[in-house]
Protein backbone atom coordinates (compact mmCIF):
# COMPACT_ATOMS: atom_id res chain seq x y z
CA UNK A 1 0.00 0.00 0.00
CA UNK A 2 2.70 2.27 0.54
CA UNK A 3 3.79 2.60 -3.19
CA UNK A 4 0.11 3.23 -3.57
CA UNK A 5 -0.08 5.79 -1.38
CA UNK A 6 2.86 7.55 -2.58
CA UNK A 7 1.15 7.55 -6.24
CA UNK A 8 -0.17 11.48 -6.69
CA UNK A 9 -0.28 12.08 -10.43
CA UNK A 10 0.11 9.89 -14.05
CA UNK A 11 1.31 11.54 -17.32
CA UNK A 12 -1.01 11.07 -19.99
CA UNK A 13 1.07 10.27 -22.71
CA UNK A 14 -1.60 10.36 -25.36
CA UNK A 15 -0.57 12.07 -28.80
CA UNK A 16 3.05 12.72 -27.71
CA UNK A 17 4.28 10.51 -30.23
CA UNK A 18 2.84 12.48 -33.06
CA UNK A 19 3.90 16.44 -31.91
CA UNK A 20 3.54 17.66 -35.17
CA UNK A 21 -0.07 16.71 -35.34
CA UNK A 22 -1.21 17.75 -32.63
CA UNK A 23 -2.46 21.49 -33.34
CA UNK A 24 -4.57 19.48 -36.03
CA UNK A 25 -5.61 17.11 -34.23
CA UNK A 26 -7.51 19.48 -31.88
CA UNK A 27 -9.00 21.66 -34.20
CA UNK A 28 -10.43 18.28 -35.84
CA UNK A 29 -11.53 16.77 -32.44
CA UNK A 30 -13.15 20.46 -31.75
CA UNK A 31 -15.23 20.97 -34.31
CA UNK A 32 -16.24 17.30 -34.14
CA UNK A 33 -17.35 17.71 -30.09
CA UNK A 34 -18.98 21.14 -31.24
CA UNK A 35 -21.02 19.17 -33.44
CA UNK A 36 -21.60 16.00 -31.64
CA UNK A 37 -23.18 18.40 -28.18
CA UNK A 38 -25.15 20.48 -31.42
CA UNK A 39 -26.66 17.03 -32.98
CA UNK A 40 -27.08 15.47 -29.69
CA UNK A 41 -29.32 18.29 -27.96
CA UNK A 42 -30.92 19.15 -31.07
CA UNK A 43 -32.46 15.30 -31.21
CA UNK A 44 -33.27 15.97 -27.44
CA UNK A 45 -34.95 18.73 -28.11
CA UNK A 46 -37.15 17.71 -31.22
CA UNK A 47 -38.43 15.12 -29.17
CA UNK A 48 -39.41 17.30 -26.55
CA UNK A 49 -41.13 19.98 -28.92
CA UNK A 50 -42.60 17.28 -31.44
CA UNK A 51 -45.88 15.61 -29.66
CA UNK A 52 -45.92 12.65 -32.39
CA UNK A 53 -42.59 11.34 -31.17
CA UNK A 54 -43.54 11.33 -27.21
CA UNK A 55 -43.37 7.69 -27.61
CA UNK A 56 -40.99 5.20 -25.35
CA UNK A 57 -38.68 4.86 -28.62
CA UNK A 58 -38.17 8.53 -28.57
CA UNK A 59 -37.96 8.56 -25.35
CA UNK A 60 -34.78 5.73 -25.02
CA UNK A 61 -33.40 7.51 -28.16
CA UNK A 62 -32.96 11.14 -25.86
CA UNK A 63 -31.28 9.16 -23.29
CA UNK A 64 -29.07 7.98 -25.37
CA UNK A 65 -28.38 11.01 -26.70
CA UNK A 66 -27.93 12.80 -23.14
CA UNK A 67 -25.83 9.96 -22.31
CA UNK A 68 -23.58 9.85 -24.87
CA UNK A 69 -23.61 14.08 -24.56
CA UNK A 70 -22.16 13.06 -21.18
CA UNK A 71 -19.04 10.30 -21.92
CA UNK A 72 -17.90 12.75 -24.62
CA UNK A 73 -17.65 15.81 -21.82
CA UNK A 74 -15.81 13.35 -19.43
CA UNK A 75 -13.21 13.18 -21.96
CA UNK A 76 -13.14 15.42 -24.89
CA UNK A 77 -12.67 18.73 -22.99
CA UNK A 78 -9.46 17.19 -21.50
CA UNK A 79 -8.62 15.60 -24.18
CA UNK A 80 -8.51 18.87 -25.61
CA UNK A 81 -6.65 20.93 -23.14
CA UNK A 82 -3.91 18.21 -23.21
CA UNK A 83 -3.32 19.08 -26.82
CA UNK A 84 -2.38 22.62 -26.37
CA UNK A 85 0.08 21.79 -22.49
CA UNK A 86 2.83 20.72 -22.60
CA UNK A 87 2.39 18.77 -19.23
CA UNK A 88 -0.12 16.45 -19.54
CA UNK A 89 -0.35 15.07 -15.85
CA UNK A 90 -3.42 13.98 -14.35
CA UNK A 91 -3.62 13.31 -10.39
CA UNK A 92 -5.04 9.88 -9.15
CA UNK A 93 -8.66 11.75 -8.02
CA UNK A 94 -9.63 13.71 -11.25
CA UNK A 95 -7.94 9.80 -12.85
CA UNK A 96 -10.24 7.85 -10.97
CA UNK A 97 -13.25 9.96 -11.56
CA UNK A 98 -12.66 10.44 -15.09
CA UNK A 99 -12.72 6.34 -15.63
CA UNK A 100 -15.69 5.74 -13.33
CA UNK A 101 -18.09 8.45 -15.39
CA UNK A 102 -16.76 7.12 -18.99
CA UNK A 103 -16.93 3.45 -18.18
CA UNK A 104 -20.36 4.11 -16.41
CA UNK A 105 -21.92 5.90 -19.02
CA UNK A 106 -20.17 3.52 -21.49
CA UNK A 107 -22.18 1.07 -19.13
CA UNK A 108 -25.32 2.85 -19.56
CA UNK A 109 -25.20 3.04 -23.12
CA UNK A 110 -25.36 -0.59 -23.72
CA UNK A 111 -28.09 -0.99 -21.39
CA UNK A 112 -29.95 1.68 -23.14
CA UNK A 113 -29.58 -0.38 -26.50
CA UNK A 114 -30.82 -3.35 -24.75
CA UNK A 115 -33.66 -1.41 -23.44
CA UNK A 116 -34.48 0.40 -26.76
CA UNK A 117 -34.54 -3.59 -28.69
CA UNK A 118 -37.18 -4.66 -25.95
CA UNK A 119 -39.03 -1.79 -26.64
CA UNK A 120 -39.25 -2.91 -30.78
CA UNK A 121 -39.73 -6.34 -29.50
CA UNK A 122 -42.63 -5.62 -27.30
CA UNK A 123 -44.31 -3.02 -30.23
CA UNK A 124 -43.50 -5.86 -32.23
CA UNK A 125 -44.13 -9.03 -31.38
CA UNK A 126 -47.05 -7.64 -29.00
CA UNK A 127 -48.58 -4.50 -30.26
CA UNK A 128 -51.81 -5.11 -28.80
CA UNK A 129 -50.22 -5.09 -25.26
CA UNK A 130 -47.87 -3.05 -25.93
CA UNK A 131 -49.65 0.02 -23.93
CA UNK A 132 -49.68 -1.73 -21.14
CA UNK A 133 -45.59 -3.07 -21.36
CA UNK A 134 -44.15 0.35 -22.00
CA UNK A 135 -45.93 2.93 -20.12
CA UNK A 136 -44.22 5.85 -19.42
CA UNK A 137 -43.44 4.61 -15.29
CA UNK A 138 -42.07 1.49 -16.83
CA UNK A 139 -40.07 3.35 -19.23
CA UNK A 140 -39.24 5.82 -16.80
CA UNK A 141 -37.66 3.01 -14.64
CA UNK A 142 -36.20 1.21 -16.98
CA UNK A 143 -33.92 4.30 -17.71
CA UNK A 144 -33.41 5.30 -14.47
CA UNK A 145 -32.16 1.34 -13.65
CA UNK A 146 -29.77 1.31 -17.01
CA UNK A 147 -27.87 4.68 -15.39
CA UNK A 148 -28.02 3.17 -11.79
CA UNK A 149 -26.82 -0.08 -12.90
CA UNK A 150 -24.10 1.11 -15.31
CA UNK A 151 -22.53 3.48 -12.02
CA UNK A 152 -22.92 0.59 -9.56
CA UNK A 153 -20.89 -1.95 -12.21
CA UNK A 154 -18.56 0.99 -12.84
CA UNK A 155 -18.06 2.10 -9.25
CA UNK A 156 -16.75 -1.86 -8.56
CA UNK A 157 -14.24 -1.59 -11.52
CA UNK A 158 -12.82 1.59 -10.83
CA UNK A 159 -12.58 0.19 -6.85
CA UNK A 160 -10.43 -2.63 -7.86
CA UNK A 161 -8.24 -0.38 -10.07
CA UNK A 162 -7.04 2.25 -8.18
CA UNK A 163 -7.20 -0.25 -5.15
CA UNK A 164 -3.85 -1.32 -6.88
CA UNK A 165 -0.47 -0.63 -5.73
CA UNK A 166 1.11 1.61 -8.66
CA UNK A 167 5.06 0.98 -8.73
CA UNK A 168 5.89 0.94 -12.37
CA UNK A 169 6.04 4.11 -14.67
CA UNK A 170 2.72 6.57 -14.49
CA UNK A 171 2.89 7.54 -17.84
CA UNK A 172 -0.56 6.03 -19.11
CA UNK A 173 -0.37 5.09 -22.97
CA UNK A 174 -3.59 6.96 -23.48
CA UNK A 175 -5.20 9.59 -23.75
CA UNK A 176 -7.55 9.20 -20.98
CA UNK A 177 -7.87 7.36 -18.02
CA UNK A 178 -8.84 3.67 -19.44
CA UNK A 179 -9.08 0.36 -17.44
CA UNK A 180 -5.92 -1.51 -19.16
CA UNK A 181 -3.61 0.97 -19.56
CA UNK A 182 -4.06 2.03 -16.12
CA UNK A 183 -3.79 -1.51 -14.48
CA UNK A 184 -0.41 -2.25 -16.52
CA UNK A 185 1.18 0.55 -14.86
CA UNK A 186 0.22 -2.08 -11.29
CA UNK A 187 2.85 -4.12 -9.84
CA UNK A 188 0.42 -6.10 -7.89
CA UNK A 189 -2.32 -6.91 -10.68
CA UNK A 190 -3.22 -10.72 -9.91
CA UNK A 191 -5.03 -12.88 -12.25
CA UNK A 192 -8.12 -13.29 -9.82
CA UNK A 193 -8.06 -9.20 -10.02
CA UNK A 194 -7.93 -9.57 -14.22
CA UNK A 195 -10.70 -12.28 -14.44
CA UNK A 196 -12.91 -10.37 -12.01
CA UNK A 197 -12.57 -6.95 -14.32
CA UNK A 198 -13.24 -9.07 -17.01
CA UNK A 199 -16.03 -10.55 -15.86
CA UNK A 200 -17.36 -6.66 -15.15
CA UNK A 201 -16.70 -6.17 -18.53
CA UNK A 202 -18.28 -8.94 -20.08
CA UNK A 203 -21.27 -8.71 -17.90
CA UNK A 204 -21.88 -5.18 -19.84
CA UNK A 205 -20.58 -5.58 -22.67
CA UNK A 206 -21.72 -9.48 -23.59
CA UNK A 207 -24.83 -10.03 -21.36
CA UNK A 208 -25.83 -6.27 -22.65
CA UNK A 209 -25.57 -8.07 -26.22
CA UNK A 210 -26.93 -10.72 -25.92
CA UNK A 211 -30.18 -9.15 -24.52
CA UNK A 212 -30.27 -7.28 -27.60
CA UNK A 213 -29.54 -10.64 -29.70
CA UNK A 214 -33.14 -12.47 -28.43
CA UNK A 215 -35.23 -9.38 -28.69
CA UNK A 216 -34.38 -9.88 -32.61
CA UNK A 217 -34.85 -13.55 -32.67
CA UNK A 218 -38.44 -13.17 -31.65
CA UNK A 219 -38.78 -9.58 -33.72
CA UNK A 220 -37.62 -11.13 -36.94
CA UNK A 221 -39.42 -14.07 -36.28
CA UNK A 222 -42.68 -12.34 -35.85
CA UNK A 223 -41.30 -9.89 -39.48
CA UNK A 224 -40.93 -12.63 -41.76
CA UNK A 225 -44.66 -13.91 -41.31
CA UNK A 226 -46.25 -10.38 -41.93
CA UNK A 227 -47.34 -9.05 -45.97
CA UNK A 228 -44.52 -7.64 -47.23
CA UNK A 229 -45.87 -3.58 -46.58
CA UNK A 230 -45.90 -4.50 -43.03
CA UNK A 231 -42.46 -6.02 -43.36
CA UNK A 232 -40.76 -3.01 -44.82
CA UNK A 233 -42.14 -1.09 -42.43
CA UNK A 234 -40.78 -2.79 -39.45
CA UNK A 235 -37.70 -3.51 -40.88
CA UNK A 236 -37.20 0.73 -41.28
CA UNK A 237 -38.25 1.08 -37.25
CA UNK A 238 -35.15 -1.40 -36.58
CA UNK A 239 -32.56 -0.67 -38.88
CA UNK A 240 -31.19 2.28 -37.32
CA UNK A 241 -31.11 0.41 -34.08
CA UNK A 242 -29.05 -1.88 -35.45
CA UNK A 243 -27.13 -0.07 -36.77
CA UNK A 244 -26.06 1.91 -33.93
CA UNK A 245 -25.87 -0.88 -32.24
CA UNK A 246 -23.20 -2.87 -34.64
CA UNK A 247 -21.19 0.41 -34.56
CA UNK A 248 -21.19 0.84 -30.79
CA UNK A 249 -20.65 -2.78 -29.32
CA UNK A 250 -17.83 -3.60 -32.61
CA UNK A 251 -15.22 -0.71 -31.64
CA UNK A 252 -15.96 -1.70 -27.45
CA UNK A 253 -15.43 -4.98 -28.18
CA UNK A 254 -12.45 -4.71 -30.14
CA UNK A 255 -10.75 -2.41 -27.22
CA UNK A 256 -12.08 -4.37 -24.26
CA UNK A 257 -12.96 -8.08 -25.14
CA UNK A 258 -10.14 -8.88 -27.56
CA UNK A 259 -6.16 -10.37 -26.56
CA UNK A 260 -3.92 -8.01 -25.73
CA UNK A 261 -0.35 -7.83 -26.73
CA UNK A 262 2.90 -5.46 -26.79
CA UNK A 263 1.47 -3.35 -29.48
CA UNK A 264 -2.52 -3.18 -28.11
CA UNK A 265 -2.26 -0.12 -26.50
CA UNK A 266 -1.40 2.57 -30.00
CA UNK A 267 -4.31 0.39 -31.20
CA UNK A 268 -6.66 0.54 -28.86
CA UNK A 269 -5.53 4.29 -28.97
CA UNK A 270 -6.69 4.82 -32.39
CA UNK A 271 -10.06 2.84 -32.18
CA UNK A 272 -10.53 5.09 -28.51
CA UNK A 273 -10.23 8.07 -30.51
CA UNK A 274 -12.79 6.89 -33.20
CA UNK A 275 -14.67 5.24 -30.24
CA UNK A 276 -15.21 8.43 -28.19
CA UNK A 277 -15.07 10.80 -31.22
CA UNK A 278 -17.05 9.02 -34.34
CA UNK A 279 -19.49 6.87 -32.26
CA UNK A 280 -21.37 9.83 -30.03
CA UNK A 281 -21.38 11.75 -33.64
CA UNK A 282 -22.84 8.75 -35.88
CA UNK A 283 -25.65 8.05 -33.27
CA UNK A 284 -27.88 11.41 -33.87
CA UNK A 285 -26.82 11.20 -37.93
CA UNK A 286 -28.05 7.29 -38.14
CA UNK A 287 -31.03 8.13 -36.59
CA UNK A 288 -31.76 11.49 -38.49
CA UNK A 289 -30.52 10.11 -42.24
CA UNK A 290 -32.88 6.80 -41.59
CA UNK A 291 -36.16 8.01 -39.77
CA UNK A 292 -38.41 10.33 -41.70
CA UNK A 293 -40.38 11.24 -38.07
CA UNK A 294 -37.31 12.85 -37.18
CA UNK A 295 -36.26 14.67 -40.00
CA UNK A 296 -39.60 16.27 -40.25
CA UNK A 297 -38.68 17.29 -36.49
CA UNK A 298 -35.55 18.28 -36.94
CA UNK A 299 -36.44 20.97 -39.74
CA UNK A 300 -38.99 21.92 -37.35
CA UNK A 301 -36.47 22.92 -34.95
CA UNK A 302 -33.97 24.29 -37.61
CA UNK A 303 -36.54 26.57 -38.90
CA UNK A 304 -37.49 28.04 -35.76
CA UNK A 305 -34.31 28.40 -34.47
CA UNK A 306 -33.20 29.93 -37.86
CA UNK A 307 -36.50 32.79 -37.92
CA UNK A 308 -35.53 33.02 -33.90
CA UNK A 309 -31.98 34.48 -35.17
CA UNK A 310 -33.12 35.85 -38.27
CA UNK A 311 -32.75 39.85 -38.70
CA UNK A 312 -35.97 39.93 -40.53
CA UNK A 313 -37.54 37.49 -37.21
CA UNK A 314 -36.13 40.10 -35.20
CA UNK A 315 -38.17 42.99 -37.36
CA UNK A 316 -41.17 41.37 -36.88
CA UNK A 317 -40.93 41.07 -33.43
CA UNK A 318 -40.14 44.72 -32.76
CA UNK A 319 -42.73 45.75 -35.36
CA UNK A 320 -45.32 43.71 -33.00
Amino acid sequence: MDNHTAVTTFLLWGFSSFPDLQYLLFVVIFFSHVTILAANVSIMVAVKLSHNLHTPMYFFLCGLSLSETCTTMAIIPRMLADLLSETKTISLPECATQMFFFFGLGANNCFILAAMSYDRYSAIHHPLHYPILMTWKICFQQMVACFVVGLLVSLCIVSIVFHLSFCDSKTIQHFFCDITPVVSLACDYTSLQKMVLLAFTAFVLVGSFILIMISYVFIVSVIVKMPSAGRSKAFSTCSSHLTVVSIHYGFASFVYLRPKNNDSFRKDMLVAVTYTVLTPLLNPIVYSLRNKEMQTALRKVLGNANRFISPSGNKRTLNL
